[in-house]
C-alpha cells in the first residue's frame, strides 16, 4: 500500500530559499563577485547561531507570559470568557443545535486564542471541529459551522500577543510592548472582515440583535479608539499608546492575581506551572527557528531577497505610495503559509533594520494580526478528513488581506510619516 503524500508548505519554502540562493550566487559570478559564495556560506553560520541565541533569549519572557497566562486560566477567565463567547456563537453558527458540545469547545477554543494560550487552543479546536463532525451529513464537505469557525480561528483574534512581546524583549527594543495597541487593531480588523465575508457568503443575519451587541459594541469601541489617537498631536501619540498598553496589561496580571487570591488559588504554583510551558515552548522552537533562519540568511546574502522586495517597490512607488512598509513585507506574505517561515522572516527583518525601525515593528504587528491561514486548515479538516473546503480559503485570505492592509495603514499612524 502506497503512503499518500501531502504538500509541505514549509518543505517547498525551505527549499526554494535555498536553490533560488544559489541560482542568485552563479549568476553572481558573471557580476564580478567572487566573494558571494564566501558570505553565504558565512551567512549560514552566522544565522544558525543567531537562531539558537534568540531561541534561549525568550525564554525567560516566555516564562513569565506563560505563568501570568496559567494563572488566569486556574483562576477561571477561560471559563469566564467562554460563558460570554458561547451566545454569539449560537447566532453565527446556527446549523449548531442549542446546548450541543461543539459550542462549548468553540468558544473554549477562542477563548484559549485570545489570551495566547496556543498549546490549549489547539486540543480544544480539534475537539471541536471533532464534535461538529457528528452533524455533517456528507463527511467529505465542510459544513457553514466548520467554515465560520475556521476562519474565525485563522483571523487570530488575540488580546495577549504574548510570544511577539518575548520576541521583541529578546532583541532589545525601548519598549516591547509599544506594538500592542496596533496588533489590537490590526486583528480586529482581520477577524471583523473574515466574519463578514463568510456571513456574506453563508446569508447570515448580522443584523441579529445579539450579533450586533458583540460585533457593532466593539466595532465602536475600536472606532472610538482609532479616532483619539488619529487625532493625537504627532509627539502625544507614542506616550498615550505606551501607558494605555501598560494599563491594559497590567490591569490583566493584577486582575488575574486577584481573583486567583480570592478564589483561594495557589498563585505560586499556578506560575510555576506556566512558566513550565514556556519553558519548553521555547526549547521546541529552536530546530525550527535554526533552519528557517539560516534559509532566510542564505537568500538574502545572495541578493535574492533584496531583488524580489526591490521588485515590489518598484511597483507600489509606479503608484505614487509610499515604499516604506515594503521591507516588512516578507513576513506578511509568509504567514499565511507557514507559522516558523513567518517567525523567521520577523527575526530576519528586526535584525537587519533593527527591533525599533519601523519595518520592525510592522513585521511584529504582521507576525501577531493573522494567523497561518493554510496551516490551519489543513490540520483542522485533515482531523475530521474533510476534503472539499469550499470558501473556507478564500474568505481565510481576506481576513488575512484586511489584518495585513490594517496593520499597514495603523503603524504609518503611530510610527510613519508617509
Amino acid at each position: 500500500m502506497t503512503k499518500k503524500s501531502h504538500i509541505d508548505p514549509l518543505n517547498i519554502i525551505f527549499v526554494f530559499f535555498f536553490l533560488t540562493s544559489f541560482v542568485f550566487a552563479f549568476a553572481g559570478i558573471f557580476q564580478a563577485q567572487e566573494d558571494l559564495f564566501s558570505k553565504i556560506l558565512e551567512s549560514t553560520f552566522k544565522m544558525a547561531k543567531v537562531g539558537f541565541e534568540i531561541s534561549i533569549g525568550i525564554t525567560g519572557v516566555l516564562c513569565l507570559w506563560m505563568g501570568i497566562i496559567k494563572i488566569g486560566e486556574n483562576a477561571g477567565f477561560i471559563q469566564w470568557l467562554t460563558r460570554c463567547l458561547n451566545p454569539l456563537f449560537a447566532k453565527i453558527m446556527p446549523d449548531i443545535p442549542k446546548g450541543h458540545p461543539a459550542l462549548g469547545s468553540i468558544a473554549m477554543n477562542m477563548a484559549c486564542n485570545m489570551l495566547g494560550m496556543d498549546n490549549a487552543a489547539t486540543p480544544s479546536g480539534l475537539k471541536a471541529m471533532q464534535e461538529m463532525q457528528t452533524l455533517n451529513a456528507d463527511k467529505s464537505t465542510a459544513t457553514n459551522a466548520q467554515i465560520m469557525f475556521l476562519v474565525i480561528n485563522t483571523s487570530s483574534v488575540s488580546l495577549i500577543p504574548v510570544t511577539i512581546f518575548a520576541y521583541r524583549t529578546q532583541l532589545g527594543a525601548a519598549n516591547p510592548t509599544d506594538v500592542f495597541i496596533p496588533l489590537m487593531f490590526s486583528t480586529f480588523a482581520s477577524t471583523l472582515f473574515g466574519f463578514l465575508s463568510v456571513a456574506w457568503i453563508q446569508k447570515i443575519k448580522i443584523w441579529d440583535k445579539t450579533i450586533l451587541s458583540y460585533f457593532g459594541g466593539l466595532t465602536l469601541f475600536v472606532l472610538g479608539l482609532l479616532l483619539y489617537f488619529y487625532n493625537l498631536p504627532a509627539d502625544q501619540l507614542q506616550s498615550h499608546s505606551s501607558f494605555l498598553s501598560s494599563f491594559i496589561l497590567l490591569g490583566v496580571i493584577t486582575s488575574f492575581i486577584a481573583v486567583s487570591v480570592y478564589k483561594k488559588v495557589n498563585v505560586y504554583n499556578s506560575f510555576i506551572e506556566g512558566a513550565k510551558d514556556g519553558f519548553q515552548t521555547a526549547i521546541t522552537i529552536i530546530p525550527y527557528l535554526v533552519a528557517m533562519l539560516v534559509a532566510i540568511g542564505v537568500f538574502r546574502a545572495s541578493g535574492a531577497l533584496d531583488f524580489f522586495l526591490d521588485m515590489f517597490r518598484w511597483v507600489v512607488e509606479l503608484f505614487g505610495i509610499n515604499s516604506d512598509f515594503v521591507d516588512a513585507m516578507p513576513t506578511a506574505f509568509m504567514k499565511p503559509l507557514s507559522g516558523s517561515g513567518a517567525r523567521g522572516m520577523l527575526f530576519e527583518t528586526m535584525k537587519t533594520f533593527g527591533v525599533d525601525s519601523f519595518a520592525g515593528r510592522l513585521a511584529s504587528v504582521f507576525q501577531g494580526s493573522t494567523e497561518t491561514t493554510f496551516y490551519v486548515l489543513a490540520v483542522y479538516f485533515g482531523s475530521v478528513g474533510i476534503k472539499r473546503t469550499r470558501h473556507a480559503a478564500p474568505c481565510g485570505l481576506i481576513a488575512d488581506a484586511a489584518g495585513i492592509i490594517t496593520a499597514i495603514f495603523i503603524s504609518y499612524l503611530f510610527w510613519g510619516n508617509p
